[in-house]
């Protein structure tokens, strides 16, 4: 029988004072880790921090929308070890986080330390109607920054897939009471090598990770013409879904350009127990360089 996850968002939109005395900690605690195993445990390059943090900086009032890949069940705490220890220690200032309910919500110990760690219980399969995302519009319409994986899962062949609407959703929502959210698109390689897909699913250290932060993708001109179009709600989550996935796929393309660039290797192929060395990064049409030579 699953866990009854009917609590997790009632208490989230009223937490008390203990729940968010606790909730800090494990904020805290989770993103220091993240920041131990990320920035010094492995070999982390990042491109373009700068946006990551004025994003994570910006006026109270606008809220932030991050969108990435998903190549890992350790993406997210991970991705945010890059940002600096003020942040990381922040609980106001860390991300809301949408998180399957049948992975991270199972039992009461394990839906209570992701829920203290800002995660959301996600039914993948309910549409883009329900509770989870019901609560992160709310939230981004406060301001608040939420992460989501569009891919809708752990995508571990790294297969080219179509975004989930709910994305799309979250975007048209909140901007129909507020302003529009800052959309920042993050691509990265190698976290699958840090934690693999495959059993006993332990992290990993001594790997090369890449990290890629895009610029924020304009949303206002096209908010406006679906606005003007009439458009229908279905068909204005999959215009912007569609556009933030095209946005996203571009920073994957310029991610291996600057990966190979730089001359370096990172394990982008789907990694295994006994992956050791870092993998070439793929090229545009899905081969890799060693593919291609042969």
């Amino acid at each position: 029988m699953a866990y009854d996850i009917g609590w997790i968002i009632p208490r989230l939109r009223n937490p008390g004072v203990l729940w968010s005395c606790a909730s800090s900690i494990t904020v805290a605690v989770v993103g220091l880790f993240s920041k131990l195993l990320v920035d010094f445990l492995n070999k982390t390059t990042v491109y373009n921090r700068e946006a990551l943090q004025r994003a994570v900086r910006r006026p109270r009032d606008v809220p932030l929308l991050t969108v990435s890949n998903h190549h890992s069940c350790f993406d997210d705490p991970g991705l945010w070890g890059v940002l600096d220890t003020g942040t990381l220690v922040r609980r106001s200032r860390m991300r809301w986080s949408l998180a399957a309910h049948d992975i991270c919500f199972t039992n009461a110990l394990h839906s209570a330390f992701f829920a203290l760690g800002k995660c959301v219980p996600v039914v993948r399969g309910a549409g883009v109607y329900q509770p989870a995302m019901d609560f992160c519009v709310e939230r981004l319409r406060a301001g608040d920054w939420v992460h989501i994986f569009p891919e809708g899962r752990v995508n571990a062949e790294k297969e080219r897939i179509r975004f989930k609407w709910g994305v799309g959703r979250l975007v048209a929502d909140s901007a129909a009471a507020g302003p529009a959210p800052l959309v920042l698109p993050v691509w990265h390689e190698g976290m699958d090598c840090v934690l693999p897909n495959v059993e006993p699913y332990r992290l990993r250290a001594a790997q090369r990770v890449h990290l890629a932060v895009g610029e924020p993708i304009r949303l206002h001109n096209l908010l406006d013409e679906l606005k003007s179009a009439n458009a229908s709600e279905e068909e204005t989550r999959r215009v912007i879904t569609e556009r933030i996935q095209d946005e996203l796929m571009k920073l994957r393309d310029h991610t291996h350009a600057l990966m190979r660039r730089n001359g370096t290797r990172a394990c982008v192929a789907p990694c295994g127990p006994t992956c050791g060395a870092p993998c070439d990064p793929p090229l545009t049409n899905g081969t890799s360089h060693r593919e291609k030579e042969s």
